[in-house]
């Protein structure tokens, strides 16, 4: 996702309208990493949008200027702050200019793949068209799927937790353990149970697991299974594996998946079984972020007779470590949700 530091912070008051017939309501609209975040007064969240596909419905030039989430939505939001305006736009220029010759080179990748896809669906497994998609998505596409997937989940379970200084803390978690900056980690009320893992690093968390547990090195464990997990098996391939081979082509094609396979892949994440990563890569985790491995292993197993290698790294493999968090920031992360 593009980045222009100067706007993180950014806040302003707007009018929302969930939908086409409801009355506007007071929001507070903020600039984040991969998303357009609307608030309420008291600044609890009630929707994300992904910036890269928000679009101005006003026309050049008329104040206040409306924005959607998307084309084909009656969700909107009128802001009048012009240095909202302005961050919006340039953040969008931005994104274009990250964007491989966008429109026609993208759309000519995109649609000179088009028949390549057509082809390769009769010679290929489907496996291997997926595997060829997911290696030339953009990152700027992963992070719109994977926004849509947020939203159809937010929808489905409720909003994620959300307070400032538990925000704060989840970002240091994220620094602390994600290997190549960037992403997101959620923590949901309910739907996920335990992990889940969205195409462009957004990471989902069980609030059972910040509120639960007494040793930050247990959320930091199960962060890295679950980021192993993804190393493992992208999320898009899996949503691609899931949706058919037509998905496939139409992201290739079209460079956007339909409605109605995000759709079914939210409700599909929220009812799938976790599967364990293997053991030595997950090892090498903990020792590459310098976390105890133990907590975690115990937190699985409290016998630990199922997790012993685990339990026998720490100090051993793992011969380094530092604390994930300090007092302060585990405390507001166990929090977050408000609770």
């Amino acid at each position: 996702m593009i980045a222009l530091t100067e706007f993180d912070r950014l806040e302003a008051s707007a009018l929302w309208r969930p939908e086409g017939d409801t009355q506007r309501v007071e929001v507070i609209v903020s600039v984040g990493e991969a998303t357009l975040t609307l608030s309420d007064i008291k600044g609890r969240v009630l929707t994300h949008w992904s910036l890269p596909a928000v679009i101005r419905v006003s026309p050049p030039g008329e104040r206040p200027v409306t924005f959607a989430p998307a084309p084909d939505t009656d969700e909107q939001v009128e802001i009048d702050d012009e240095l909202m305006i302005e961050a919006i736009g340039r953040i969008h220029r931005a994104i274009d200019r990250a964007r491989p010759h966008p429109g026609r080179l993208r759309g000519a990748i995109y649609g000179g793949v088009a028949l390549a896809a057509i082809g390769l669906a009769l010679f290929w497994l489907p496996g291997a068209l997926i595997r060829q998609t997911v290696s030339i998505v953009p990152t700027v596409t992963r992070a719109e799927i994977g926004a849509g997937l947020l939203d159809r989940i937010r929808r489905l379970s409720g909003a994620p937790c959300d307070t400032v200084h538990g925000a704060r803390a989840l970002e240091r978690l994220k620094t602390r353990l994600f290997p190549k900056g960037g992403g997101q980690i959620v923590v949901v009320t309910s739907g996920v149970a335990v992990s889940q893992h969205l195409p462009g690093g957004i990471l989902l968390l069980n609030r059972a697991l910040v509120e639960d547990h007494e040793n930050p090195d247990v959320v930091a464990g199960y962060v890295l299974a679950e980021l192993e997990r993804a190393a493992e098996e992208d999320p898009l391939e899996r949503l691609l594996h899931e949706a058919g081979l037509m998905a496939s082509i139409r992201l290739l094609t079209r460079g956007h998946l339909s409605e109605e396979v995000l759709d079914a892949h939210a409700e599909s994440l929220l009812t799938a079984p976790m599967t364990d990563p293997d053991m030595e890569p997950l090892i090498a985790q903990f020792a590459r972020t310098q976390v105890h491995s133990a907590p975690y292993a115990y937190a699985l197993d409290i016998t630990g007779e199922t997790v012993l290698p685990l339990i026998e790294a720490d100090g051993v493999q793992i011969t380094e470590t530092r604390p994930v968090l300090s007092d302060g920031d585990w405390v507001a992360l166990q929090g977050v949700c408000g609770g």
